[in-house]
């Protein structure tokens, strides 16, 4: 039997793509076949606590092909479908195929039982929900305080905390000492301050950063900050609250934006609200005293010794998000940790952990933060957020106005797949449309995209060092829908495998300006071209050589950007590009209006070229 499905392509799905509830989509499939057909069907279901499946019969229109409508009348979230086909046999025996998703989506698969199906996703969402116009068109750094610079004269390290260690170069190597159950004992300091930050502002513009995005900064025991002790004041060793306040005016006088990393899944064991150490006196917080206010924010299993921490580290108690008070801790209207920097003027937040942290208590940050005009919330999430479970709990971050976007993880697997050609490019794609087919447009748009973090490999690392593979990953990152976030030293090649190497201090002394350059020029690019920050998107490829290919479009502009992932130069043909959304003509169209002579693309090298109403550069 010969089926024909294909959610990518709009002549079998219309519109592409996840659609607003209530609204309508059209559903077209091909059957042709020696058997005789009784009935086409529709099969959809939501993902829900209780799952009720719809059968919508389908209506034959011409020969062999059948449509429906289905009206998204559930609400917003997750519908699944797929297609049953009814048949008879020559023998006048009945039987059900389904057709499903294959395993790379759009085109789709043939199943013989129900059970074995693996459904199409049809993601629905309440409202558009854009991000303020500043986070849209932002160009994001990501700084890890303690790593960047020392704005201090004679590069003294602000309040040392005891028991830590202070690296005698800026070129020392991140080192951890560790006791025998693995645990550290001694974490270490560079330095780096608020003021330093500060400092590089001139730095960080010449390089076209608009945002910062700044990894904790509350008072902690460690250097990453992600054990807070204390959330209303700024780590000693990076400042004071007034140097932050500064930093933050001083930012917006020069048209630049900062959010900040707000973990509200734990705390630290040696913080006020555990006070594992009694540093905060003897009968403050959990830990010392059953009675503390903040004692019912922690699940105790044997006090004080047994507790829940999270994925089981003890030093990281994980705290209770169904605790009014602790909901009021953070979100509250009057002295809650978001109204406490609110008055500080920051321009947003990214969340840790934002899986685990419940729905609602995402919605409580919101409805806060949506108090205040031009306010981003960006959450950590690994995956496809789309279709994330987790805790028990359908996430609904691409369906309702909760978070405007989360870090783009999946992309940033996608890239170094392309540039160490791991995979097929024509495979890479297929998983590239598939999250552009899963989120919502504007929730596409919000994504902050990144090919490096605190808890990856650096780039630079990850392509073996070479400087024509990491100019690739930034002409990806530029490409791609979303907001560029640049983790601080991946401008100028700094090395680094996991943690703690990947926190290596800024290398100020021994830059690779050359990557620094290309960093600039694409930072320049998407500040001078609307069709990089706003423009649609098709992922091209060319079957015959395996180049790739982006194309970004907005009315008055477009751009076209070749990219050759290979050791070897290739030659360039107008012939044998694909795209998953659009038929042949059409690619050679769009190919066409730019005109490009034949040519060869260099090994592990990129082409960008844009056409406007009156030129082409």
């Amino acid at each position: 039997m010969d089926i024909q499905y294909n959610s990518w392509l709009t002549k079998f799905k219309q519109p592409f793509g996840a659609i607003k509830s209530n609204d309508k989509v059209e559903f077209n499939i091909f059957v042709d076949s020696k058997e005789i057909i009784h009935s086409v069907s529709l099969v959809i279901k939501k993902q829900q606590e209780t799952i009720e499946i719809e059968e919508l019969p389908m209506t034959l229109f011409e020969e062999n092909k059948y449509k429906c409508h289905y009206q998204v009348k559930k609400g917003s979230g997750l519908y699944l479908y797929c297609f049953k086909i009814h048949a008879i046999n020559k023998e006048g025996h009945h039987f059900h195929l389904y057709y499903g998703k294959n395993k790379t989506g759009g085109q789709g698969h043939q199943y013989t039982s129900e059970a074995e199906i693996s459904w199409y996703q049809l993601t629905s969402y309440s409202q558009i929900d854009e991000a303020p116009s500043w986070y849209r068109n932002a160009c994001f750094y990501q700084i890890f305080p303690d790593r960047f610079f020392n704005g201090n004269p004679e590069k003294q390290v602000n309040s040392p905390k005891k028991n830590t260690m202070i690296y005698g170069s800026e070129e020392d190597l991140p080192f951890y000492i560790k006791d025998e159950t693995g645990d550290i004992k001694r974490w270490d300091f560079y330095g780096g301050n608020l003021k330093g930050i500060k400092e590089k502002i001139p730095y960080l513009k010449e390089l076209g950063i608009t945002a910062l995005y700044l990894n904790p900064i509350f008072e902690a025991n460690s250097n990453h900050r992600y054990d807070t002790n204390d959330y209303f004041n700024i780590d000693p060793v990076l400042g004071t609250n007034e140097e932050f306040r500064d930093l933050v005016n001083t930012l917006h006088e020069n048209n630049m934006n900062i959010i900040l990393d707000g973990v509200f899944s734990h705390v630290g064991r040696n913080s006020r609200y555990f006070n594992y150490s009694g540093e905060y006196g003897k009968y403050i917080g959990a830990y010392q005293n059953p009675e503390s206010k903040y004692f019912s924010w922690f699940n105790f299993f044997n006090f004080p010794d047994e507790y829940k921490s999270w994925w089981g580290i003890a030093d990281l108690p994980e705290v209770n998000k169904h605790i009014p008070s602790f909901q009021q801790f953070i979100y509250g209207d009057q002295e809650s940790v978001l109204a406490k920097w609110e008055d500080y003027n920051i321009d947003g937040w990214r969340l840790d952990v934002a899986d685990e942290l419940p729905n609602f208590f995402l919605k409580g940050i919101r409805e806060k933060l949506n108090q205040k005009e031009n306010q981003v919330l960006i959450g950590e999430v690994w995956e496809d957020a789309s279709n994330k479970i987790a805790y028990g709990e359908s996430k609904e971050y691409a369906s309702y106005p909760v978070l405007h976007g989360v870090m783009n993880y999946p992309l940033r697997e996608q890239i170094l797949d392309l540039i160490n050609e791991q995979k097929p490019v024509c495979d890479v794609i297929s998983e590239m449309v598939t999250l552009k087919e899963n989120y919502p447009k504007y929730f596409y748009y919000n994504a902050l995209n990144n090919i490096g973090t605190h808890d990856t490999d650096r780039i630079y690392t990850e392509c073996g060092g070479s400087y024509q593979k990491v100019a690739l990953a930034f002409a990806l990152l530029f490409m791609v829908p979303g907001v560029p976030c640049i983790y601080y030293g991946d401008e100028v090649g700094l090395e680094g495998e996991k943690d703690p190497d990947n926190r290596r201090f800024y290398p100020w002394n021994s830059q690779n300006i050359t990557l620094k350059k290309v960093v600039q020029n694409w930072t320049k690019l998407r500040e001078s071209h609307l069709s990089l920050s706003e423009g649609n998107i098709y992922y091209l490829y060319n079957t015959k050589n395996n180049l790739m290919a982006i194309h970004r479009y907005v009315d008055s502009e477009e751009s076209l950007c070749l990219f050759n992932f290979s050791d070897y130069e290739k030659d360039y043909y107008e012939t044998s590009w694909q795209c998953d959304e659009l038929n042949a003509i059409a690619v050679s169209e769009i190919l066409k209006r730019f005109d490009i002579p034949k040519l060869n693309v260099s090994k592990q090298h990129y082409l960008f070229l844009v056409k406007s109403k009156h030129n082409k550069i």
